[in-house]
């Protein structure tokens, strides 16, 4: 295509030139944040990295994350997302080469709906530090036992059944150890899935498969597709940790799922049907699934619920996870009864970061917040429970108010 005029998906004449037959720039191609931000619809979308301008309407639908993930910064500048959820971004771009239609004007400042470029360049600078130092490589030690204490614990429940018998307290004991081994999997299949333990993402797929499928017996690609919206636009109304949403996973994707997760149910049935039948052990496993999800849910709820919740407001990376997010005080049991979610502000903006190094990262992260004023908060476990009930409570008044006076 020459520079006469590249026509976009949309229809609209590109300035200056067009993409080249190898999908580079084949000429300069210039674009300002106005014209780039009318490109944020479901049917025209564009986003900027590192000041270039893609056109990612047709990748969005192939996206591996999801579509709706990448959708959220469309019209927007995108490039410490970009940066933050992939392993090897050098490697990703050449998926984006093709999709590449221009860049910003030189007039044009690098940041979008004038956010603080100081703070950007900033948290920019510290994400190059984390790296030099090695902050983003995993302890694969650290990741194999812990794992083993899961597996651990999984032996030592059935174990105690075989050996001294299915009595109340014996049976109460064993789901215990059943509910703290599916708590400890849940947190682990949350560090396969954000690709923080091995360097090759297959790798990191495949043991999350594992972990989540048979450990757990939930569906990885489910996961996913929620979970990393949720990290794109933490608190905001219209992703899925506000609202319910689906997933564009492929047929084949849902199918190896419920493999997976059908080997944890053959599992469990051939553990415990030969001491409590067939309905004791859906009996036991629905009190184990009633005790792992309370434990999961007040882990993740008190990072969340207690912080700001608003329609999207365009922050940068760092004020948007910051306004979002809380952690709890760190001790040995609080990280290891949160899986170290109790470094949430440091989980979300290093979301490949291996947990064992966020405690490293923590005083780096917090002196920037206090150079541009950005509020770091850290709570008492005890006061993160003790807010979570104050805003259920809050909720719960307003819900009635509107009922009461419909």
């Amino acid at each position: 295509m020459g520079g006469g005029g590249q026509q976009t998906e949309s229809g609209e004449p590109a300035k200056g030139g067009g993409v080249g037959p190898d999908g580079g720039l084949g000429g300069s191609a210039v674009y300002t944040w106005e014209e780039v931000q009318r490109h944020s619809h479901r049917g025209d979308q564009w986003l900027v990295i590192d000041r270039k301008v893609y056109n990612i309407t047709q990748w969005a639908k192939r996206h591996p994350g999801g579509i709706r993930v990448i959708s959220h910064f469309a019209g927007e500048d995108a490039t410490d997302a970009f940066t933050a959820f992939h392993l090897d971004p050098n490697f990703v771009r050449k998926f984006l080469k093709p999709l590449l239609i221009g860049e910003l004007a030189p007039t044009e400042p690098s940041q979008d709906h004038g956010k603080n470029a100081a703070l950007v360049q900033d948290f920019q600078t510290l994400r190059d530090r984390v790296e030099s130092e090695g902050l983003l490589r995993a302890r694969l030690l650290f990741f194999s036992l812990y794992l083993g204490h899961i597996l651990l614990l999984e032996a030592l429940a059935l174990g105690l059944l075989w050996v001294w018998g299915t009595s109340w307290s014996l049976t109460l004991l064993c789901s215990l150890m059943l509910a703290t081994s599916q708590a400890q999997a849940g947190w682990l299949q949350h560090d396969f899935g954000h690709l923080s333990v091995f360097k090759k993402s297959s790798w990191n797929h495949k043991l999350h498969k594992f972990v989540i499928g048979h450990l757990k017996g939930a569906s990885a690609n489910w996961w996913n597709h929620r979970h990393f919206q949720h990290h794109a636009k933490p608190n905001v109304f219209r992703t899925p940790d506000v609202i319910m949403s689906g997933h564009n996973a492929t047929s084949l994707s849902p199918v190896k799922d419920l493999a997976w997760a059908m080997t944890f149910y053959l599992r469990f049935f051939c553990c415990y049907y030969p001491f409590f039948g067939f309905f004791g052990s859906v009996a036991l496993m629905s009190f184990v699934r009633f005790l792992d999800s309370h434990w999961f849910v007040w882990v993740t709820q008190m990072n969340h619920l207690p912080m700001e919740m608003d329609h999207e407001r365009h922050q940068d990376w760092l004020t948007m996870q910051l306004i979002a997010t809380c952690n709890i005080e760190q001790s040995t049991f609080n990280d290891w009864f949160s899986g170290h979610l109790n470094f949430q502000i440091e989980h979300h903006l290093f979301p490949t970061m291996p947990r064992h190094n966020y405690h490293l990262v923590a005083p780096l992260v917090r002196t920037l917040c206090e150079k541009h004023g950005v509020s770091y908060q850290v709570k008492t476990l005890q006061k993160a429970i003790i807010d979570v009930v104050r805003s259920l409570k809050k909720s719960g008044d307003l819900w009635l108010d509107a009922y009461l006076h419909k």
